[in-house]
């Protein structure tokens, strides 16, 4: 019988389309396929855990050069490392400001304004002032984001090497379906 052909009971045995969610998609697929390539779970977790830290950095705009050039210098999987600069982007935009704020505090500069009103007042009197204060709130929020992802890093990446070595198996053993035009 073909695989289209109804059987005795009228039934297909075609079996209906697996639908996941975007999570599953976007994240655990890739991962799965980078796994199915013969990258090693210790190297994807790292690559992951710098890829995730990395996109929170507080300097807008430099999260995939950032990536691409560690993914380089420490020899990580750059798709693993973007996939995770890319996951976190919303958490880049979340966490700008309060990087600064913290910043400010334990570097003991001045606070940052968030009144529009502020800071088009000083750009108007004060340019010159306002684009060395940016630019030293940026500084010192980077040195903070720093000092969180030397820490931060390991951990994560000692975290999710067991979860990715548990996914390897059962790719291995072939638990794990390949979702056919995905």
């Amino acid at each position: 019988m073909q695989p289209d052909e109804p059987n005795r009971n009228g039934h297909h045995q075609t079996p209906a389309p697996i639908h996941h969610n975007w999570l599953y998609r976007r994240v655990v697929l890739p991962v799965l396929a980078l796994l199915r390539m013969g990258a090693s779970p210790e190297k994807l977790a790292w690559s992951i855990a710098a890829g995730l830290l990395i996109g929170i950095n507080p300097i807008l705009g430099s999260t995939t050069i950032l990536c691409l050039a560690l993914a380089f210098l420490f020899r990580l999987n750059v798709a693993a490392s973007q996939l995770g600069n890319h996951i976190v982007y919303p958490l880049e935009l979340i966490l700008i400001i309060p990087f600064i704020r913290v910043a400010s505090r334990i570097f003991h500069t001045a606070p940052m304004p968030l009144s529009a009103n502020e800071l088009l007042h000083d750009a108007r009197e004060h340019p010159l002032d306002l684009s060395r204060q940016l630019w030293q709130w940026e500084w010192h929020a980077f040195l903070l984001w720093i000092a969180i992802a030397i820490i931060a890093i390991p951990v994560i990446a000692l975290a999710i090497t067991p979860v990715l070595r548990r996914l390897l198996g059962r790719v291995r053993a072939h638990k794990y379906p390949v979702i056919p035009g995905i």
